[in-house]
């Protein structure tokens, strides 16, 4: 068991890539948080898309994103760090770009916009973990990390904040979102730019034919661990409308009371539980998910009256289960993966992240249209036996110093 790290703001900023790095990294979120939820609505209301037509221009900028990401890993494991992290963020600007230049009812640059944004959305969270794994070592990594994403999820909810105070406006206003979110990728780009973070020369060249762990176990149960992130937006606002017929009221509080537990907790119960080894606490994180659905399941059947404050209160626990999730998972690979090929590595994990998030939303939906049973036990299933392949699976790859601390 080892000893839990200390928070120290000064040395979490360092060790983040220093303060031009973290004022990256929200302006970049502000950005996103004020467009990603808006993005089928530009296309429905200002290019007057279909619903269905949008919808699937967006799916195939996700997907072409996916299938990127191998590039993304080896550009990475030549040494590069700050240059791939800006280039996601440049990527979207062209996109946002394409998305002011697209005429109404043009499908084709609409898709060309999504395909940019979904690359640098996709691209993103590698290069970024790599960016940090490259500066921080350690426990102060994971903490570095953990801090990375409540930076991003703070971002995120004041970005859509303002989108919502600004949709009044209609289509104007739309526009005027979009063009802002380009500024703010340019800007956060430069930033990102700016701090020069390279991998040591050792570590890059030499090693581009040296295998990355493959992680086979991890990579699958991450495909179903990364549904919790979708369960606030997608699985409890269909319970609680379509099933509990309750006011949209509880879902948006729902929403925002995760993003904020997300926002003030990620840091602390990642440091708490560093005195744990990653790949138990990271089958801890899926069990408390897991318990989480079991909750929703009996909440379910509580009915109008007491199911709405019970879902409410469950969501609570699904949050906790996400934060160790979310704060064990990427420090794992980095923790496994050789240096050599952390790029793959981290490449793999993003795969597969993406795709669970890709396909979650069709899964639960497709679920829930045969009650709460069928959603909240197949759930509750999937992440038992994932958590169960996590902490069973032998590490491979060479970092045997780390092992110790990531088994």
């Amino acid at each position: 068991m080892a000893t839990p790290t200390k928070i120290r703001p000064r040395v979490l900023v360092r060790a983040s890539g220093g303060p031009r790095y973290a004022v990256a990294l929200v302006v970049d979120a502000l950005g996103t948080g004020m467009l990603r939820p808006f993005l089928l609505l530009y296309g429905v209301t200002v290019l007057r898309l279909s619903a269905s037509v949008t919808g699937i221009a967006m799916t195939v900028g996700v997907v072409v994103g996916l299938v990127c990401m191998p590039a993304v890993g080896r550009w990475l494991d030549r040494g590069a760090r700050s240059t791939v992290v800006a280039a996601s963020m440049l990527v979207r600007v062209l996109g946002v770009v394409l998305l002011l230049a697209a005429p109404a009812e043009h499908v084709g640059l609409f898709t060309t916009a999504s395909l940019f944004l979904g690359i640098g959305n996709q691209a993103w969270p590698a290069a970024h973990a790599a960016l940090v794994a490259t500066v921080a070592h350690g426990r102060e990594r994971d903490a570095a990390l953990a801090g990375g994403r409540a930076l991003r999820n703070a971002g995120l909810g004041v970005g859509a904040l303002i989108a919502t105070a600004c949709l009044a406006g209609g289509t104007t206003a739309l526009q005027v979102l979009a063009a802002v979110t380009g500024l703010a990728y340019l800007t956060a780009a430069a930033l990102a730019w700016s701090v020069h973070v390279h991998a040591q020369p050792a570590a890059a060249p030499a090693a581009v034919d040296e295998p990355a762990p493959r992680m086979r176990a991890l990579l699958a149960a991450n495909v179903i661990y990364v549904f919790c992130l979708n369960v606030p937006e997608i699985a409890v606002p269909l319970v609680l409308v379509t099933q509990m017929h309750a006011s949209p009221v509880w879902s948006a509080a729902i929403f925002v009371a995760n993003t904020v537990l997300v926002v003030t907790l990620q840091v602390p119960v990642t440091v708490l539980l560093s005195r744990f080894a990653r790949r138990t606490v990271l089958a801890l994180g899926g069990v408390v998910l897991a318990a989480s659905y079991l909750g929703f399941l009996a909440a379910t059947s509580l009915g109008a009256g007491w199911g709405p404050p019970a879902v409410a209160a469950v969501s609570v626990v699904c949050t906790i289960g996400e934060i160790i999730y979310a704060g064990s998972a990427t420090a794992l690979v980095t923790a496994l993966a050789p240096t050599p090929v952390l790029g793959r590595a981290l490449a793999r994990f993003q795969l597969s992240t993406g795709f669970g998030l890709a396909v979650s939303p069709a899964v639960i939906t497709a679920l829930a249209a045969h009650g709460s049973a069928a959603l909240w036990g197949s759930l509750t299933a999937a992440t038992l036996v994932s958590a169960s392949a996590v902490a069973t699976e032998k590490n491979q790859g060479t970092q045997a110093s780390h092992l110790d601390s990531a088994e």
